[in-house]
C-alpha cells in the first residue's frame, strides 16, 4: 500500500526531525553533486566563453560545444580541474539543500487539502517560495564557486591568478566589494534558484504521487526515477535563461567602486546578451544543465528516499 503523505507512516518523531532531515539532504546533495559537477563546470564556461561584452573590453571570443569544451578543460587543465569550485558547493548545498526542503515540506503541509493532497499549483508557489529563500540566503557560496569555475579560462587566457583556494577566493571578493559584494547577481540568482526548484521540488513530489495515487504504484525506486527525470528536465526548461544571467553577471570583473564592468543589472545583461547573441543565447549550456540536473536530481531524491528509510523515517 503507497504511502501518499509523510504523516501517514508510523516513522517516529525523531527520525522525522528537521534537523535530521535537513542533514539526509544535505547528504544527498553532496552524493550528487560529486557525481555531476564536471557537468556544471561545463556549462559554466560555455555561458561565458562567447560572451560579446566581455570581448569588448579585451576577452577572447571562443565558440566551443560541449564536449570540446569539457575534453579542453581536462586536457589544458587537468581532469582534477572538471571538479574546480566544489568546496564552495559543498558549502552552498551545507546551506541549501537543507534549507529548501525544509522550506517546501512547511509550504506543502500549509497546502495541503482535506485528502491530503496538494495540486500542481500550490506545489510549484511552494517550490518558488523555498527555492528563492535558500538560495537567498546560499547565494555567497555561488558567487565563490563561479569565480573559481572561470579562473581556469582567466589563466588559460594569460592573466595572473587570482587565487589559489576556495578561502583566499572569499578574501578577495570581500576586499574588491565588501560583505555586500558577495551578493552580487543574487537577483538572478534567486530566480532562477525560484525556477529550478519549481521544476525540482514541485515537478518531483507532483509525479511522484500522482504515479502512486493514480497508478498504484509503491514507493519504490522506479517511482522516485521517474518523477526525478520529470524534475530535471522541467528544472533545466524554466532555469537555463536565468542560470545565464547568473553566472554572466557573477563572472563579469569589478571596478575601483565594486560594481561590475560589464552590466548594470539583470536587465542590462538581459538586454546586451539578446542583442549582440540572439534569444538562443539565453538557453548556452542547456545541455550540459539538464544532463546534469536530470542525474543531479537521480542521485539526490534516491538517496534521500533511501537513507530516509534506512533509519525508519518518513519518505519525501
Amino acid at each position: 500500500m503507497p504511502v501518499l503523505r509523510n504523516a501517514d507512516s508510523p516513522a517516529s518523531k525523531a527520525t522525522n526531525s528537521v534537523a535530521v532531515r535537513y542533514g539526509v539532504a544535505v547528504l544527498g546533495a553532496w552524493a550528487a553533486e560529486t557525481a555531476t559537477y564536471p557537468f556544471d563546470l561545463t556549462k559554466t564556461r560555455l555561458q561565458i566563453q562567447s560572451e560579446v561584452a566581455a570581448a569588448k573590453h579585451g576577452y577572447k571570443l571562443e565558440n566551443h560545444g560541449m564536449i570540446k569544451t569539457a575534453v579542453g578543460i581536462a586536457k589544458q587543465e587537468g581532469v582534477l580541474k572538471l571538479w574546480s569550485g566544489l568546496m564552495p558547493m559543498f558549502q552552498r548545498h551545507a546551506i541549501y539543500s537543507g534549507s529548501r526542503l525544509i522550506f517546501y515540506e512547511h509550504f506543502r503541509n500549509a497546502f495541503k487539502d482535506a485528502n491530503g493532497k496538494v495540486s500542481l499549483g500550490a506545489a510549484s508557489i511552494g517550490g518558488l517560495a523555498a527555492g528563492s529563500l535558500a538560495q537567498l540566503i546560499a547565494s555567497p557560496t555561488d558567487l565563490v564557486k563561479v569565480q573559481m569555475q572561470a579562473e581556469g579560462r582567466r589563466i588559460l587566457q594569460g592573466k595572473p591568478p587570482r587565487f589559489a583556494n576556495c578561502r583566499q577566493a572569499y578574501a578577495m571578493l570581500y576586499s574588491e566589494s565588501g560583505i555586500k559584494g558577495f551578493w552580487r547577481g543574487a537577483v538572478p540568482n534567486v530566480q532562477r534558484a525560484a525556477l529550478v526548484n519549481m521544476g525540482d521540488l514541485a515537478a518531483y513530489d507532483y509525479t511522484k504521487q500522482f504515479l502512486m495515487r493514480e497508478f498504484g504504484m509503491a514507493d519504490t525506486a522506479a517511482v522516485h526515477a521517474t518523477a526525478a527525470f520529470a524534475a530535471g528536465f522541467v528544472a533545466a526548461v524554466v532555469g537555463t535563461p536565468a542560470d545565464v544571467l547568473k553566472t554572466r553577471l557573477m563572472n563579469q570583473p569589478v571596478g575601483p567602486d565594486g560594481r561590475g564592468t560589464l552590466y548594470r543589472g539583470m536587465i542590462d545583461c538581459l538586454q546586451q546578451s539578446v542583442k549582440n547573441e540572439g534569444i538562443l543565447s539565453l538557453y548556452k549550456g542547456f545541455l550540459p544543465l539538464w544532463m546534469r540536473l536530470g542525474p543531479w536530481a537521480l542521485i539526490n531524491w534516491i538517496a534521500f528516499e533511501n537513507i530516509m528509510l534506512a533509519i525508519g523515517g518518513n519518505t519525501f
